[in-house]
């Protein structure tokens, strides 16, 4: 089975402010890597749907996706989500749904065994998104909708979310803090935005705070004392993962240390994790990275793992 690679247009017409970080280009970075590597060709493509109001709805307050519907803003308009760095313009609603539909899409391909495996380049990216408050550049939060999917819909006990974004996944811990169906493990640059993580952990909460300046071998070992020992435990029947390659040390928004190849190493393990209890069964979903060449590579990288 070939690799679904999960994407659309929309995602690209969610335009942000000038000089804001999180920019249709990232995508493009991804897509040109891809072509460049070779696993264009190797990969199957699929357009992301729009996720729907109920599939939304199971992560997310009916009254916070009736703001977001209700706000969302006409041509040459701008509507700020939060403290200023969250905005949504005229396509960023269809963006959102898309992003929240690749997810799904995403659970559906492996679950019914049409790929082994599914990335989804899509934005905005979601896992700071809470259940009634936008955040960090989300909007829906992509992973916890893709998730709650896999539990109700496909019935599954057991999935877990790993996420190795240089920021903590707060609305994806906090969504599912008391869902003992779901094993969310993580590791986070700390103290840094959001300034959460580590505070309650429980038996289905698993965070590695780092401090600045972590690199390779301190990122590896983290994963190796605390992952890989809770999800042998838990033996998901899906992986999915919130796959965030801004602790790269080119970039200028955290201050991680890592590496192409370390984005390659954790993918190969939770490869390894998957296929021992889920069937091989993953899918990711793009979240953080801002420095463009640096998100291509280890964006391809990380597709690569999953291929191979």
């Amino acid at each position: 089975m070939a690799l679904a690679f999960i994407s659309h247009a929309d995602c690209a017409r969610h335009r942000v402010a000038t000089h804001h970080p999180e920019t249709a280009e990232r995508l493009a970075a991804i897509d040109d890597r891809l072509i460049a590597s070779g696993l264009d060709a190797v990969v199957q493509h699929f357009d992301a749907p729009m996720a729907e109001r109920a599939q939304l709805a199971r992560v997310h307050d009916e009254d916070y996706i009736d703001a977001i519907e209700r706000d969302a803003p006409g041509p040459g308009e701008m509507v700020c989500l939060d403290e200023g760095d969250t905005v949504m313009t005229e396509h960023s609603l269809a963006a959102a749904r898309r992003a929240a539909g690749a997810a799904i899409l995403g659970v559906d391909l492996v679950m019914q065994g049409r790929a082994h495996a599914a990335f989804c380049c899509v934005r905005p990216p979601g896992h700071h998104a809470e259940q009634a408050r936008a955040m960090g550049f989300c909007i829906f939060n992509n992973i916890a909708v893709g998730a709650a999917h896999a539990l109700e819909h496909h019935d599954l006990e057991r999935v877990a979310i790993v996420d190795f974004d240089v920021h903590h996944g707060n609305g994806t811990e906090r969504i599912f803090a008391k869902e003992p169906r779901i094993l969310f493990c993580s590791t986070f640059q700390h103290p840094f935005y959001p300034f959460t993580g580590h505070e309650a952990e429980t038996t289905n909460l698993v965070d590695a705070p780092l401090p600045a300046g972590t690199g390779s071998d301190a990122f590896r070992a983290a994963i190796l004392e605390h992952w890989r020992p809770a999800l042998e435990q838990f033996r998901p029947q899906l992986l999915m993962i919130s796959a965030g390659f801004d602790g790269h040390v080119e970039e200028d928004m955290a201050h991680f240390m890592l590496l192409d190849e370390d984005y390659a190493w954790v993918t190969r393990l939770l490869v390894e994790v998957a296929q021992r209890h889920a069937a091989g069964r993953i899918v990711s979903c793009l979240e953080g990275g801002y420095a463009l060449s640096a998100l291509g590579r280890s964006a391809i990288a990380h597709v690569k793992a999953l291929i191979d």
